[in-house]
């Protein structure tokens, strides 16, 4: 008899070396002959096989079992670049064929990912996200910038799957938090952040319904909210607490971004992601294990969050879990996001998972051969 847990069949020497069939998890038939070599090894092949799928898949589900618990609501952050690279600022994104654009200066990943849109009709479900980051991508190096735009996501999500900032399932009401940061008169002066805003608001209102009174918008322009690192955080802050499930919410931020060297051995390369505010000589900068705990993590189940990162640096900033490059074939694991996920909830981080999956496969290797 064969243990329920076991969903492969095995060889195993008894009477007159019986072939053990599985017929189900609960019951074998054993037939009495020798195998021959060819059914010898295609039974170890398949055993493997099948030993090694069960494998993943429970350790992938109670691996997205610990993410859904850290994270309740669905993430979906767009970046223009990965963590080592750094974004352009476009002095004319009348080259982007954007409709009626605000101003001649802009981000190159904003002005990018609206081009796409617009042209794809992506109110109606036309575009995957896969197509959306390749576009991206080919628009960018069409404007002769070599940065790789990357999803990251809350949730292990089939890239093919059409992209929807207004799921059908939405229901409820339509928020936005937009920052635009020129850091005008400081060193290291933008000229385009205000105007990607601008796209922005028309973008959202336009095509998907959202209400400008819905939106918070932070730039240093005198007439809005003044981008702080205080002011940033009390946003991400009060999106959260408003947010209730069937709603939807878009996050932008179009500034600069930088890395400091990680302090508690979370991330991979040794450094985090930020994001700088207007004050950050006086203030600081506001690091990616903040924005996980202050915009992630408290976020409702229920509530769909797409976030548009246009700055340095940024392809991880939110510390999610899941990661897709324009150049990758299918989504994947950030092990070092998922630490820092689960290094907050105790029991068993990700490393530890990945261990008892290579283990699991070891173990398994042994038994089948």
């Amino acid at each position: 008899m064969v243990a329920d847990w076991l969903a492969w069949s095995r060889l195993e020497p008894a009477g007159k070396n019986p072939i053990v069939v599985v017929q189900n998890r609960n019951q074998a038939i054993l037939i009495p002959r020798t195998p021959t070599k060819t059914e010898q090894h295609g039974f170890a092949r398949k055993n493997e096989t099948t030993t090694r799928n069960y494998l993943v898949r429970t350790t992938m589900a109670s691996f997205d079992e610990k993410i859904k618990q850290a994270i309740p609501a669905e993430f979906h952050m767009i970046s223009g670049s990965h963590d080592s690279q750094t974004s352009a600022d476009v002095y004319n994104t009348g080259k982007f064929q954007l409709p009626n654009p605000a101003g001649r200066a802009g981000g190159a990943c904003t002005s990018a990912l609206l081009q796409v849109l617009y042209n794809n009709g992506v109110a109606a479900g036309e575009l995957s996200w896969v197509q959306c980051l390749r576009q991206m991508r080919t628009a960018l190096n069409g404007m002769g910038f070599d940065q790789v735009p990357q999803l990251t996501s809350s949730r292990l999500i089939d890239v093919n799957t059409p992209m929807a900032i207004v799921p059908p399932t939405a229901t409820g009401r339509k928020r936005a938090v937009l920052i635009g940061i020129n850091y005008t008169g400081q060193q290291g002066q933008l000229s385009g952040c205000h105007n990607d805003v601008k796209n922005i608001i028309k973008f959202l209102t336009k095509v998907h319904g959202f209400n400008e009174t819905e939106m918070l918008i932070l730039m240093d322009d005198g007439q809005h909210h003044s981008p702080t690192k205080k002011n940033i955080e009390d946003a991400f802050t009060r999106i959260t607490q408003y947010s209730q499930a069937g709603d939807v919410v878009f996050v932008h931020y179009s500034g600069h971004g930088g890395r400091v060297r990680d302090l508690d051995g979370d991330e991979d390369d040794g450094f985090d992601e930020t994001l700088i505010p207007v004050d950050f000589k006086r203030a600081g900068q506001i690091i990616d294990d903040d924005i996980l705990k202050i915009l992630v993590k408290p976020m409702r189940q229920g509530v769909t969050v797409t976030v548009l990162m246009d700055c340095c640096h940024s392809g991880t900033v939110l510390d999610l879990p899941y990661r897709f490059s324009a150049d990758d074939s299918k989504m994947r694991i950030d092990q070092g996001n998922a630490n820092s996920l689960f290094g907050k909830l105790g029991d068993m981080d990700v490393a530890q998972v990945a261990c008892c999956a290579c283990l699991a496969y070891v173990v398994a290797d042994m038994l089948l051969n």
